[in-house]
């Protein structure tokens, strides 16, 4: 009986073309769970059917409550074809949503079965996963009586693939992006990214353990949109394999900070980001300075949008403790 019920289940998921529940309240090794959660919100269930470039699209909705208008979303987006929905209950990340009025969205794909597993169909988001998503997100706005989320801008945040799947999110839909993390993920579907691209804030970060496969793409990428302007700064954790890392502790205050100078008090569209005032660091040095006006070096540099994500960005690459309110 039991496997008839999961059978009959997954027929109905498969049948409707977006299916919203409420979220059963298990947790999973290493992140709270909901029941647990000294934050009280709400939390939502979604599910796409199979598409193009993916069998798999589920994602987990969570906002706090007591907020009348979310003013974003955080998108959590974990390794490669994995379940991070429930980096939802992650109550780091739900203290920050607290804090920004935001929402929580944390997915799930998984690619159609491929013999080169190490290349994710689903981050070419362009290709069907990126709709999927925006089909989630509108279900989302009706389902929680939050029309705003419709339209809401985003954090991307992601590792490993994830981080894949946040740049070429950023490369198809730029003006939904407030800023974005890469996290040393190894598979790319585009090199120079359009302009509107390129004036997205973001962090792109490498292990100075991991692969050389994923860290020297990471560079080559960064490299090549950083000669074109990219407001983007790359971070390398040298002791850090493929892991998470410090990587989040700096993607807070840079989330921070470019939220400050680019969300509105009402729902209009993102402020563009100004390249200056900002810091520029120095990989060689390992340190950094106000931006000048003079000509861009002949290397590159990683942008940095103020004094305390620029202090953060040399206290990973120096290897030493964040300062106090980094």
């Amino acid at each position: 009986m039991r496997v008839t019920a999961i059978a009959i289940s997954v027929l109905l998921a498969t049948a409707a073309a977006s299916v919203t529940m409420p979220a059963q309240t298990t947790g999973a090794p290493g992140i709270a769970a909901a029941a647990k959660s000294p934050y009280n919100g709400t939390t939502l269930e979604g599910m796409i059917p199979p598409g193009k470039n993916f069998d798999i699209a589920q994602f987990r909705l969570w906002y706090p409550e007591n907020v009348s208008t979310l003013r974003g979303i955080v998108l959590l987006v974990p390794g490669s074809n994995g379940d991070g929905r429930n980096s939802a209950q992650d109550t780091v990340w739900q203290a920050f949503a607290v804090k920004h009025q935001l929402a929580l969205v944390a997915c799930f794909f998984k690619d159609k079965q491929h013999d080169q597993n190490f290349i994710e169909d689903y981050i070419k988001v362009s290709d069907g996963s990126g709709d999927a998503l925006l089909t989630a997100i509108n279900d989302f706005a009706q389902k929680s009586k939050h029309a705003e989320l419709s339209a809401a801008p985003m954090l991307l945040w992601g590792m490993s693939a994830g981080g894949q799947f946040n740049y070429e999110f950023v490369a198809w839909k730029p003006e939904r992006v407030i800023a974005f993390v890469v996290n040393k993920g190894g598979i790319y579907y585009s090199a120079l990214l359009p302009r509107a691209a390129r004036s997205v804030p973001g962090v792109l970060f490498v292990g100075g353990k991991d692969l050389e496969f994923r860290t020297n793409t990471i560079v080559g990428l960064f490299a090549v949109n950083r000669r074109a302007g990219a407001l983007w700064a790359l971070s390398e954790e040298p002791a850090a394999a493929h892991i998470v890392g410090r990587s989040r502790e700096l993607a807070m205050p840079f989330y921070e900070d470019v939220m400050a100078a680019r969300l509105s008090a009402s729902s209009a569209p993102l402020k563009p980001m100004p390249a200056k005032p900002a810091f520029i660091g120095d990989f060689k040095l390992k340190t950094f300075a106000p931006s000048g006006d003079g000509p861009a070096p002949g290397f590159p540099t990683a942008w940095l949008p103020t004094g305390r994500v620029a202090r953060a960005w040399q206290a990973i690459l120096t290897e030493q403790p964040f300062p106090p309110n980094p």
